[in-house]
């Protein structure tokens, strides 16, 4: 398992899983006033893919995302005043309040796209693939998705065409076995996820995802075989997700899935887990509270910008279109 080389470096993974999982439980406590104009996916446990994955991304990586994007979105920008200014309408958000939660983008530091429509940001990270071998760069793209993309055939064909051509391109497949409400034997005609991709000319890493530290010694392996080897890695991280699919509430009242007791829900916890990690490495738990604290801060100052903020126009309608 990956250790962190320092003091720093670990207080850096915990302030990123951190804010990731503040703010969402501030959407949550927020969302019922109904001043967000946007549904939400959001991301608690899934923190320790998000933070895992960018936090072993090299320079110039462009990054691709889906719609439950909170997590990268955090991890890879690490402001909240956009962040917050999307979710409520304003035009301080990164699509001036027009994108919602699902389209986060953050241009400025790579990250060029996510969407609402499963698997359809896929072939953009093969194309930015396709962009840097064209050019003679050994940079990274990356694509997450979650485990229902892999049933869309835009996902196979990009695959392919990675693999074919041998693009440095990082997919991420962040696997809850559940697509909405639907597990995964009930969808899928083939055994292993991993399995049915060794069939392509790519490198297939997995791994534990509410072990942040886990996530990032399988995601620094997967990136060396690309170094060593130029073509696609494949990488599967499990992990759970205690709310309902899109919403602030749980969904265990529906009775297609059991709610795990608090012990059980603790171990799936990548928050939870990596905190033990750093107590067992003698980190004062003042430490961790001040970083907490700190976050807690900025989300509520970001809050009160957005709401301070404008709503956008008629004038706002076309910019931002490309096409």
């Amino acid at each position: 398992m990956y250790s962190p080389s320092s003091e720093t470096e670990a207080l850096e993974i915990y302030r990123k899983t951190s804010l990731i999982r503040q703010t969402q439980e501030t959407i949550i406590s927020e969302y019922h006033k109904d001043e967000m104009k946007t549904p939400v996916h959001l991301g608690i446990g899934l923190e320790g893919i998000s933070a895992g994955v960018v936090h072993c991304l090299p320079p110039n990586t462009k990054s691709f995302g889906q719609l439950r994007n909170h997590g990268q979105y955090l991890a890879i920008t690490g402001e909240t005043d956009k962040f917050f200014g999307e979710l409520y309408g304003r035009v301080t958000g990164p699509g001036s309040g027009k994108a919602g939660s699902m389209h986060l983008t953050a241009a400025e530091s790579g990250f060029l796209s996510t969407s609402g429509i499963v698997a359809s940001t896929i072939s953009l990270a093969v194309g930015a693939g396709l962009a840097a071998k064209y050019r003679g760069t050994k940079d990274i793209a990356l694509a997450m998705f979650g485990d229902s993309a892999i049933e869309e055939g835009e996902f196979w064909e990009s695959l392919n065409f990675a693999s074919l051509h041998g693009l440095r391109v990082l997919f991420v497949c962040e696997d809850n076995g559940i697509a909405a409400h639907t597990f995964a034997e009930d969808r899928r005609g083939f055994k292993s996820v991993a399995g049915a991709m060794r069939g392509f000319d790519c490198h297939v890493f997995e791994g534990d995802g509410t072990d942040v530290l886990a996530v990032i010694g399988v995601v620094q392996d997967a990136l060396e075989a690309m170094d060593q080897d130029p073509k696609p890695a494949f990488t599967r991280f499990t992990w759970f997700r205690p709310l309902e699919h899109v919403g602030p509430g749980t969904d265990f009242h529906v009775g297609y899935r059991p709610k795990p007791g608090d012990e059980e829900l603790q171990a799936l916890d990548p928050v939870h887990n990596y905190e033990q990690y750093l107590r067992s490495q003698e980190y004062d738990d003042r430490v961790l509270e001040k970083i907490r604290g700190e976050l807690a801060g900025q989300i509520q100052d970001s809050i009160k910008k957005a709401r301070a903020a404008d709503f956008p126009t008629e004038d706002h309608l076309y910019q931002g279109v490309y096409a």
